[in-house]
């Protein structure tokens, strides 16, 4: 008689192995990382995930700014952005969409749709500062981080799926049923341990290659450094054990950051070799916001979907 651990066990993996292996998988070399990795859905799919997910999620983190100048600026630079995008990313459904929240956020969805909050557009200071955030979340997209997610996910719950129909079946006094019973937990806690290590690789992968596509649409791309170091300042208060978070610390990332213009950009900072455009910033988003009303009182924050966050993600102000 199976019972307690082992019905659940047993019943869990038949539900995940009787729902995982219909999904269509493969693996495929990424044209902007060069990298092979394993994919559940097609470009196509990530089109249409994205596109679902997209529908109605402004209206929940105070819509979108209703003032013309900035929100079309925001899409001027970030398509500006996609012209630098490496071939054989097949042609995405870009969007760029300013969201009327104090929060200080940005984040992307698979097949090209990317958000950028108010309260982020308000802590910056040029043009290049933007770009860094925008790029960075159309590498997300282009690096294909959410499929891989997805992906990893799924290998994860198939090997605990197959660990614990072998535990369920065996007999109650053998050594599988013995340990499995103990291990399968720790697999799974260690697994999602293993999945952040992933995330927060996905937000180093992100950097360079925001930084690759603010380079060739001409940006500075030390204006990423500029923007890890705002959130940096941003982010005073208590704060989570970094490896066991989603994200990098900011001062990470700066780091990694500084290595990267050391290495493959010798001109950043060199304001007559690079566009900053900080006057422009100034006339076409900050001095437009700062004639709208505050930004109301989300209902919902971006804290209340972690899986939306990013690489520009909320700086905590206080403990949970």
């Amino acid at each position: 008689m199976i019972t307690g651990l082992s019905r659940w066990t047993k019943t869990l993996g038949m539900a995940l192995l009787g729902g995982l292996m219909i999904v269509p998988v493969g693996c495929s070399v990424n044209p902007a990382t060069g990298e092979r990795a394993f994919m559940i859905y097609s470009w196509e799919e990530e089109k249409r995930l994205g596109a679902e997910a997209a529908a109605g999620l402004a209206e929940q983190f105070g819509g979108e700014v209703d003032a013309e100048i900035p929100s079309d600026y925001v899409v001027d630079v970030g398509m500006k952005l996609t012209q630098g995008v490496e071939e054989g990313v097949p042609e995405l459904d870009w969007e760029f969409t300013l969201l009327n929240t104090d929060v200080i956020n940005a984040f992307a969805l698979p097949g090209g749709k990317i958000f950028f909050t108010r309260g982020l557009a308000e802590q910056l200071s040029d043009e290049a500062e933007m770009a860094g955030v925008l790029g960075h979340e159309i590498g997300h997209v282009t690096a294909r981080h959410g499929n891989q997610r997805m992906s990893k996910q799924l290998g994860l719950n198939v090997g605990i799926a197959l660990g614990a129909v072998a535990v369920g079946v065996s007999d109650t006094d053998s050594s599988v049923r013995q340990y499995g019973q103990l291990a399968l937990p720790a697999v799974a806690i260690g697994g999602n341990v293993v999945l952040l290590k992933y995330g927060r690789d996905d937000e180093s992968e992100a950097d360079m290659l925001g930084m690759r596509y603010m380079e060739r649409a001409g940006y500075d791309p030390s204006g990423q450094l500029r923007v890890m170091e705002v959130l940096q300042a941003a982010s005073e208060g208590p704060r989570t054990i970094e490896w066991l978070a989603t994200h990098p610390y900011p001062e990470t990332r700066i780091e990694r950051i500084e290595q990267i213009l050391r290495e493959q950009y010798p001109n950043a900072g060199d304001r007559s070799y690079y566009t900053i455009n900080s006057v422009e910033y100034q006339q076409k988003m900050l001095n437009p916001l700062s004639r709208l009303a505050p930004a109301p009182d989300a209902q919902t924050t971006l804290l209340d979907h972690p899986e939306l966050w990013c690489g520009h993600c909320r700086v905590y102000a206080s403990a949970d």
